[in-house]
């Protein structure tokens, strides 16, 4: 068989790559320490294109509704990033006004039962007193080493102190690193959003330059479904989580439960978190709510089960799931997967990754069912 000089090509690229996977697989620790300087390197990057992307959705709708005229073309794009960082700034200090009285009224509530705790206590030991006799005898029956237990307890005491010293210094040092790399990626995902036009045209002109047409207009339009799919799955979640938070305010007022605004608030903040978010907030409300009374904690924490039921079966697989397109069921799916995988990050990361894959691979199996030339009676519900 005589080939050309393209074939030779692709068969030499197929055989590099094939030997570079399998040195790639027999140095697997080097790799894995290099993809994690790369990413150590890059994180201010990506952390600033992660804001960039998030900020752009309200940054669209906001900057959609801002007058168009000739005068005001140099003056949309700055106006509406300093509206929604504006908006973003103002419902952030809004949920700390709601929070912070509410979390003082705890801790004063708490405050004032310890002296009746304490008073409590002291009966105890009172009560104890009179066993205290039987006590000594029986601890006169155990030899214990007195002088052993100390310097043992010495020695754990010195050690925990010279690993508290040691990581407190690791502790700070990634306090500073990650404050700085979060201040670099906000300052580059400020550039991103005031430019973001220009950086995608220099990508498309990368992508054409580098790959064949065919190619780049694949890639183009995956990026564009995964552009779509994350932004929808950002709205969805905000709204599911107002939703929540709004149940829970409504469900605890009704029934007169405390601090109802104030543990909806906390719901609503922690369920951006799929599926499980809401759970933080239950646990933070639970201990709220039993600091005046127990037992209406216990009638909270059945409501939330309640609630809860309902917003992981009806409302979140619907909201979500439609707003990405992709079907209840799959939205679990993913949630459980991504959480099993890569924790929180992996929960709201894998729905609008999953969504994607679902999308490329029902356009993959329609097309081949029309390649294939397979009748629609075949495959369609009877």
């Amino acid at each position: 068989m005589d080939w050309n000089r393209e074939q030779i090509k692709q068969r030499l690229l197929v055989v590099c790559g094939g030997v570079a996977f399998f040195c790639a697989l027999q140095n697997l620790p080097a790799v894995a320490g290099a993809v994690r300087w790369v990413l150590g390197v890059l994180s201010p990057f990506l952390v600033g294109g992660a804001i960039a992307f998030i900020l752009n959705v309200p940054m669209r709708a906001i900057e959609a509704h801002l007058p168009s005229g000739r005068r005001w073309r140099s003056l949309r794009r700055p106006l509406a990033l300093i509206l929604t960082l504006a908006a973003v700034i103002g419902v952030v200090t809004l949920a700390v006004c709601v929070v912070s009285p509410g979390i003082g009224d705890a801790v004063r509530s708490i405050s004032g039962q310890l002296p009746a705790a304490f008073q409590r206590v002291q009966e105890q030991l009172t009560e104890l007193e009179a066993w205290l006799p039987q006590l000594e005898t029986l601890a006169a029956d155990f030899a214990v080493d007195w002088k052993a237990l100390s310097e043992k307890a010495v020695s754990l005491v010195r050690d925990w102190g010279g690993g508290l010293v040691s990581s407190s210094g690791v502790l700070i040092g990634g306090v500073v690193s990650g404050v700085s790399t979060f201040v670099i990626g906000l300052v580059f995902s400020f550039y991103v959003l005031l430019q973001k036009e220009r950086l995608s045209r220099q990508g498309r002109q990368i992508l054409y330059a580098l790959f064949p047409e065919s190619w780049a207009d694949r890639a183009l339009e995956v990026l564009r479904l995964a552009g779509r799919t994350f932004s929808s799955f950002l709205s969805g979640q905000c709204v599911e989580a107002v939703i929540l938070g709004t149940l829970f305010v409504a469900a605890m007022t009704i029934c007169r439960m405390p601090y109802a605004l104030l543990v909806g608030v906390l719901i609503a903040l922690t369920a951006l978190i799929p599926v499980v978010g809401a759970f933080i907030g239950c646990v933070v409300g639970a201990l709220l709510i039993a600091v005046t009374n127990p037992w209406q904690a216990v009638g909270f924490v059945v409501l939330f089960l309640v609630l809860q039921q309902i917003e992981g079966n009806l409302i979140y697989p619907h909201v979500v799931g439609n707003s990405v397109g992709l079907p209840s069921i799959w939205v679990l799916a993913a949630v459980t997967l991504g959480g099993k995988l890569m924790g929180i990050a992996g929960m709201l990361f894998f729905i609008p990754l999953c969504s994607v894959l679902y999308a490329l691979f029902r356009g993959f199996v329609k097309e081949r069912l029309k390649t294939r030339h397979v009748p629609a009676r075949k495959w369609r519900d009877p």
